[in-house]
C-alpha cells in the first residue's frame, strides 16, 4: 500500500508538472500541514516550474476572513491573467 501511496503522490510527480500553479495554504490548517505544501512549492521551483504560493497565517483549511478572502480572491484573478490569458 505504501509503494502505492507513494506513486500517486503530487510531490511524487512534481518535477513532471509544466502548467503553472497556484498553491493556497492556511498555516494552521489541521487536514493539509504547511509543510506539504512547502514542499510542493520547493520541489516545482527546483524543476523549473512556475508555482505561487499564498499563505494565510492566520487561516486554517479554507480562508474564511474576509480580508483573506478577499486577498485570496485577487490572487487568483492576478493569476488566472498572467497564465491564462497572457497579460501581466
Amino acid at each position: 500500500m505504501r509503494k502505492f501511496l507513494e506513486s500517486i503522490s503530487p510531490l511524487a510527480h512534481a518535477k513532471e508538472m509544466t502548467s503553472p500553479l497556484l498553491i493556497v495554504q492556511g498555516a494552521n490548517d489541521p487536514r493539509v500541514p504547511k509543510s506539504e505544501s512547502t514542499q510542493m512549492v520547493a520541489q516545482i521551483r527546483q524543476a523549473g516550474g512556475q508555482v505561487w504560493y499564498l499563505e494565510g497565517k492566520d487561516e486554517g483549511h479554507g480562508f474564511r476572513k474576509k480580508t483573506n478572502v478577499d486577498y485570496q480572491f485577487f490572487t487568483t484573478i492576478a493569476f488566472a491573467k498572467k497564465y491564462l490569458l497572457g497579460q501581466e
